[in-house]
């Protein structure tokens, strides 16, 4: 790819920013940087530009782009922050300025073949899983993308014999033009980021932009246990039947065995390879725990399978995997009562796959945050008969607190905490041995933590000086 001449705007000097900036100056575009920051407060971002060799043309610090400045550029590649109908970008778009994603942007010098993960829950724990997969199996492949690391800082440098598996958000998704994995995933469907979307129907269409430019010689691997991804997955295949020139259905279930698919069947995940059925690995034999996580292993081996990846590789790294930090994971056992982090689980329907994981019957819950416009009521009717006490922070306590009530879980249950540290102090007052402590917020973090990750590192560290 070259774009030789081209006027570029990078937006956002975040790890994604700074790639897609060096891919642009590697082929020849002028490019351009903006942020929201001011210069001082991004020595450290200019210096790593300077050290990959981006001359910045333009500098637009502090601020946004006015539209004209926007209107000036020949491609715009803006952060997954930065929302599609920003007024500067919609001015731009109008004006015949080409902007898209940093997804969109990388898979132009990526040779290897691709493998994309969407869904509202499951795709770090899937995508890391699978990559530790294609590792085993050609180690110069990689877990990219929404996971953490740019894809656009090694887009370039993936051999051709290896692959790469992306995590891919709605956001990333919302601006792709000609982005074409050979195996796509969608895990499943629930309201998330409706403050950003505005409506549930443009978050799933953002979604399902992942199989847009997918041919019949693409995969795409669905759930069939999700009722709306199902009424995809079949209207997918509906065209495929009519001639169109559609991916191939891969379905995966709890229990529904489908021609081609994995499923759940006597303790084991089983797969239907077209010339043979195999047992692909023993449910028992799972480290990570959950209805949900049987789910994310069965999406990982169909998408492996169907890359081609040998069966014994797959059995042996599914059985070796621990799972990911911030999603279920064990933090430490204190006085009996053992600690969850599952501060990924940003948005209800997450939440509510943390607390079923629970094997106690009995569990201290910490959630709040920032709030996404989601309901609560699915997550809250779950908590009378398992929630011991609900421990509230952030600024939705008030209304998760009224909704928890509405589904019949008592008001002298539940604690509102001003700060996290008084939080985690309550929930190893209330636990009592054999109980378990879960923080699985329903929320997003922001308000009270920089992301997620740093949510969950320090209850971690917080749970770790328990016993020091």
């Amino acid at each position: 790819m070259e774009l030789n001449g081209q006027k570029v705007l990078v937006i956002g000097l975040a790890k994604s920013g700074i790639g897609a900036a060096a891919l642009c100056a590697k082929a020849g575009a002028l490019v351009s940087v903006s942020d929201g920051k001011a210069a001082e407060a991004l020595a450290e971002q200019l210096e790593s530009l300077k050290s990959q060799g981006v001359a910045a043309d333009q500098m637009i610090l502090g601020r946004a782009p006015s539209d004209e400045e926007a209107a000036s550029f020949n491609l715009i590649v803006p952060s997954p922050a930065v929302p599609a109908d920003a007024p500067y970008l919609v001015y731009a778009r109008e004006k015949g300025v080409k902007i898209v994603s940093e997804i969109e942007l990388a898979s132009w010098f990526c040779k290897a073949p691709m493998i994309g993960i969407t869904g509202t829950n499951g795709k770090t724990t899937t995508t890391t899983l699978i990559g530790e997969i294609l590792k085993a199996w050609n180690p110069a492949s990689v877990a990219a993308g929404n996971i953490g690391t740019a894809f656009t800082t090694l887009a370039d440098t993936i051999p051709e014999d290896a692959m790469a598996v992306l995590e891919l958000s709605s956001f990333q998704l919302e601006t792709i033009d000609t982005f074409k994995p050979h195996i796509s995933a969608i895990l499943n469907f629930t309201p998330d980021h409706l403050n950003r979307h505005h409506t549930y129907e443009n978050y799933v269409a953002a979604k399902c932009r992942v199989f847009e430019n997918q041919t019949a010689e693409d995969f795409c691997v669905l759930n069939f246990d999700d009722p709306l991804v199902r009424e995809k997955g079949e209207a997918l295949e509906e065209a495929a039947q009519r001639g169109e020139n559609k991916p191939r259905v891969i379905w995966f279930a709890h229990n529904e065995k489908k021609k081609g698919g994995v499923w759940c069947e006597n303790g084991w995940i089983m797969a239907d390879l077209d010339t043979e059925t195999v047992e692909v690995v023993r449910l028992d034999d799972l480290q990570i725990i959950g209805a949900h996580n049987e789910e994310n292993a069965m999406a990982a081996a169909a998408c492996c399978l169907r890359a081609g990846i040998p069966l014994a590789t797959v059995r042996e790294e599914m059985m070796r995997f621990k799972g990911v930090a911030h999603r279920i994971e064990k933090v430490g056992v204190v006085d009996g009562v053992t600690y969850y982090n599952d501060s990924k689980g940003t948005n209800p329907d997450a939440a509510i796959k943390g607390l079923l994981a629970m094997r106690s019957e009995q569990t201290v819950l910490i959630g709040g945050g920032y709030d996404k416009g989601t309901p609560y009521d699915d997550w809250c009717k779950l908590f009378p008969g398992r929630v011991r006490e609900l421990v509230l922070i952030g600024v939705t306590a008030g209304d998760i607190e009224a909704c928890a009530i509405r589904w019949g879980f008592p008001k002298e249950q539940i604690y509102r905490a001003e700060t996290f540290a008084e939080a985690v102090e309550e929930c190893r007052k209330a636990a009592k041995p054999g109980d378990s402590v879960l923080l699985s917020p329903a929320c997003a973090s922001w308000g009270m933590f920089d992301n997620y990750e740093q949510r969950g590192d320090i209850f971690r560290s917080m749970v770790q000086s328990m016993n020091a």
